[in-house]
């Protein structure tokens, strides 16, 4: 695998300097949306706001990188057939990996973020992060000797609390040796590759919102713990340091069990024990208490569920937990019934959500930006 030049931002494939404009990234989502059939170039200056001529320039240079290709032509309405042009989905893609306590998801997506390829793998937090770093890089290495172009980058995403713009660790609940790691600094030495680190629920919830999800929304993440990714006025919402989301440890019962995080009474902590127990449906009414108080919050309009325990009993989570939020909105006098429903994306969805961590920044869709790889 060559190593990019000092400077540049993405891998082998396909090359970024096409991209980096906004306007070439507007250019490039409105070609993503048109699908197969295309759009010409009159109807993406209208669309773009952009003149004509500045759109075929920026056609040209992503039709020289491979990434745009002919529709085919209009229909006549008198003059010339315009020709139509499509994105070329498989002219790049990315990674998106599902970094669990206890297992790996890891997808290959392509530009029009289907998936081609997906690797599962046993994974033990406790073996230490070198051991887990070694593991992910495997894995990736995998999807991307057979990806047919250039991989722009890998998203990974994993359990909280982080650091996504430095791309280190804090102390994930449970495993503090992990407290501190530059999982970003690391695995991007490994595989020569650009690396961008979230938080899973985070990740989730750029995929969900990306697909036309609601304009406010929580994502809640059951499975090995208990997390929150926000969408607010139809942006991800971090927080100042990463830190929004964090709600599996609002504390819901005073002087109750002990956390992993070493607070008492979290909601985390007793859905768990709740689920441990086989009691799913006092799982249920626990994370509906929880996303009451969500809701209450940040008056949002929707919840989606994910996540492994979830996944397994979706029907008693979105029943038990539609019945909290709607009981809290009756009490507070809404107007309008707040949506509980299951997550789209099933098992997948998170480490689909990643690859969109790298994906979504080249069609303009997220702030988040890939860092610069170090030189070879």
């Amino acid at each position: 695998m060559n190593r990019a030049d000092s400077g540049t931002t993405g891998p082998t494939g396909a090359n970024l300097r096409a991209l980096r404009g906004h306007n070439a990234a507007v250019v490039l989502e409105l070609l993503r949306g048109a699908g197969g059939e295309g759009v010409s170039r009159l109807e993406l200056a209208a669309r773009a706001g952009l003149t004509p001529q500045a759109v075929s320039k920026i056609v040209a240079r992503l039709r020289g990188e491979g990434l745009v290709a002919d529709a085919g032509r209009r229909a006549s309405t008198g003059g010339k057939p315009a020709t139509a042009l499509r994105l070329v989905p498989g002219a790049g893609g990315a990674v998106g990996v599902h970094l669990e306590r206890d297992a790996l998801v890891a997808v290959l997506v392509d530009l029009a973020g289907a998936v081609v390829a997906e690797r599962r793998a046993g994974v033990d937090f406790a073996a230490g992060a070198d051991a887990v770093v070694d593991l992910v890089a495997r894995e990736v290495r995998a999807l991307v000797a057979g990806a047919p172009s250039g991989v722009l980058g890998v998203g990974v995403a994993l359990p909280g609390p982080l650091d996504h713009v430095r791309g280190v660790l804090h102390r994930v609940t449970g495993f503090p040796g992990w407290d501190g790691y530059p999982l970003r600094e690391v695995l991007a030495e490994r595989l020569g590759l650009a690396v961008v680190v979230d938080k899973d629920t985070n990740a989730a919830a750029l995929g969900i919102a990306l697909a036309g999800g609601a304009e406010s929304f929580a994502y809640l993440h059951l499975g090995t713990g208990l997390g929150a990714g926000l969408v607010l006025g139809g942006g991800l919402y971090r927080g100042a340091r990463t830190g929004a989301g964090e709600f599996g440890h609002q504390v819901v019962l005073l002087d109750g069990p002990v956390c992993e995080c070493g607070d008492r009474g979290c909601l985390e902590a007793l859905c768990l024990a709740a689920v441990a127990r086989g009691d799913l449906g006092g799982a249920a009414r626990l994370l509906g208490v929880g996303a009451g108080n969500l809701v209450s919050l940040l008056d949002i309009d929707l919840v989606l569920l994910g996540g492994r325990t979830v996944a397994g009993a979706e029907d008693l989570f979105v029943r038990g937990v539609g019945e909290a939020v709607a009981a809290r909105s009756r009490r507070e006098g809404a107007r309008a019934r707040v949506g509980v429903a299951s997550a789209p994306g099933g098992e997948r969805g998170v480490a689909e959500g990643a690859a969109q961590l790298v994906l979504a920044p080249l069609f303009g869709r997220a702030e988040v930006a890939l860092p610069a790889r170090r030189p070879g």
